[in-house]
Order: structure tokens, then sequence, then C-alpha cells
């Protein structure tokens, strides 16, 4: 943590502008659940946030400060990158490559703020998947963002809130690839992660749920290639051996039932329905994304950038403010989340 200030300094990146991004950044720096925890620094531009507040009747005119002053910032804040060329062309609720371009320009000057310890962490706005690739980003989403520019030799999503907590072995691919993706290492590489983020956060050894792949969990090899034999199973194998407490592979549909959710920490998921949709369905407002493994602390919205809705004053700030607060809680190294 950065030693002017007992609080951290923590980015907030507004996604992709013509989301809902802006609005709920603007809303977060006044809001005192977020300053009161933290410093929080939005990266995006200025002009747009301008934009944004004057058509909402959002205060907008906060600091504009300069990169080198990042690492001594008291006050709520904005880091004026100044992506877009033409501001006024940029219209809410359209897939834009400009738009793309200035979401990836703010994630790469997060990260680089954020491994240069001039911020603590890093709370993500949404991004769009169609307008990166429309601006020549190949990558498919801000986890393999994250994981490749801060060298991370093992990463994870995790999905986390106070209802349920999903780690996922595979994301942003088509269902077909998701089989190819699996190796007993890429497991366990997850299951250790997850283990780590259980611990970090509730101060205790881990109770981990692993699901299967294929329906009822293979069945012994009636359902897919063997997958849970080949792959999963070995993975549990390898975990109990190290003396965590796992249990599975458990069949997908049956693994959150609230009796086993009880006795579970965190469920590791194969691919990004299997966590996703209950996780949505019992936590959509709550819920924050961890990127586990990485040498930085960023966490994220759990939605994506609402076109329909954006800059309508529509969109709930909730979930930016409960990844704001993971944030603070997770760049204190002796504090855990609750």
């Amino acid at each position: 943590m950065t030693a002017t200030t007992s609080l951290p300094r923590i980015a907030i990146t507004i996604g992709d502008p013509a989301g809902v991004g802006p609005e709920i950044a603007l809303r977060a720096l006044s809001e005192s659940r977020v300053t009161n925890t933290c410093i929080p620094i939005v990266f995006g531009d200025a002009s747009i946030l301008r934009r944004v507040g004057n058509h909402l009747s959002l205060r907008s005119e906060f600091p504009i400060i300069a990169p080198d002053k990042l690492s001594s910032t008291t006050t709520p804040s904005i880091l004026d990158l100044n992506s877009i060329p033409d501001p006024s062309s940029i219209k809410p609720g359209f897939v834009n490559s400009e738009t793309g371009r200035a979401a990836f320009a703010y994630i790469e000057k997060s990260i680089d703020a954020a491994m240069s310890h001039q911020i603590d962490a890093v709370a993500t706005g949404p991004i769009h998947k169609e307008a990166l690739r429309a601006a020549g980003v190949q990558f498919p989403g801000h986890t393999e963002i994250y994981a490749e520019r801060t060298g991370a030799t093992r990463a994870a999503m995790c999905l986390t809130s106070p209802q349920l907590t999903c780690t996922f072995v595979t994301v942003h691919v088509g269902y077909r690839d998701v089989p190819g993706l699996l190796s007993k290492q890429r497991i366990l590489d997850v299951i250790d992660l997850s283990a780590d983020f259980i611990r970090k956060t509730r101060g205790r050894e881990p109770r981990i749920t692993v699901l299967g792949l294929n329906p009822h969990a293979g069945e012994s090899g009636l359902f897919g290639d063997r997958e849970e034999e080949r792959f999963i199973i070995p993975a549990i194998q390898s975990a109990r051996e190290k003396g965590l407490q796992i249990e599975g592979p458990l069949p997908p549909d049956t693994a959150f039932l609230p009796t086993r959710r009880d006795t579970t920490d965190v469920f590791v998921c194969m691919y990004h329905d299997q966590g996703h949709i209950p996780l949505k369905m019992l936590a959509f407002d709550d819920a924050v994304n961890v990127t586990l493994g990485l040498p930085i602390v960023r966490t994220s919205v759990d939605h994506g950038t609402a076109l329909d809705i954006a800059w309508q004053g529509k969109a709930n700030p909730n979930s930016l403010y409960e990844a704001i607060r993971v944030a603070a809680q997770l760049a204190r190294p002796t504090a855990g989340v609750q």
C-alpha cells in the first residue's frame, strides 16, 4: 500500500465508454461506501465523464490528475487518458471500435500503474468484446488481458458473493473447445488458487467442491470422453494429498443445492456458464469478479456493458461498489473480505 495514506488507492477503469461504466464510475466517486474505504481514481476520458455527468445531473467536476501524481493523490480524482480523439462522436449504446480501443487503453494504464505501485488495486468497469475485436484487440476478456500483461504464470477467474463463490478452469471459449483445454495440472492450479483466495478472504482452510464436466459427472465414462477419470479425479486426488478438504467431481445439476452450498466455500467449475448461471441467479447485484494468481489486485463488476440502458441513469452501481470494497480489502495484506 502506498505510504502517504492509510487508505488504499483504487483505480476504477470506466470500461467501454458507450456502456454503463462511466455512469457507475462517477457514482462511485461520490459514494461514501467507497470514499470511506479507499481513495478512488477513475481511469477514463474526462470529456466522456463530463458528458455523462451533465446528461444525468451527476457530479463530474472532480480533480483531474496527471499520471505522475497518482501515488500522491489523497482525494477522489480522475486520471484523464484522452483516449478518444473526438468525444462528441461517441453514442451511448452503440458498439464502436473507438470505444473498444479506449477501453483497452484504460486497462493497459491501470496495469502499468498497479505494477509500478502507483496505485494499490484495480476495479474494472465492463468492456464490450465486440468493440474490443473491432479495435483489433484479440483478447477475449479482462482475465486474459491482465494475466498476459502482468506475466502471471497461472491465473483464474473467480466470482464471489456472500451467497456463492465459483472459480473457473476455462472461461471465454466455446463449449466444443473446453475438453481440449482441461488437464490435471490446470485443474490443480485452479484448486490451489481457489484455496489461497479462501484463506486470504475468510481466514480459514477452505472447503472445496469440484464439478464434473459431463452430465452426471460422466457416470463412470458413460458420458463424454472420460474427462473426469483422466483429468478431474487425478487433480482432486493430488489436492487431497496436499491436505485440502475437497469433494468431487459432483454432477453440476445438483452441486449448487442449498445443503451443498452450506458446506462449500468455493466451487471449482470447468467452464463459464457452469458457475456463472447459478451465481448470477443468486447474487447478480452483489457478485464480484476477482482475477486470481496475478501479482496485482484486480476485481471487477460481474455484469456487462448493458448498452440498452447506457447513460440513462438506470444502471445499478452496487456490483462496482462491491468490487471496490473487495479490492480495498485485498490490498490490505492482513485483512480479509467479510
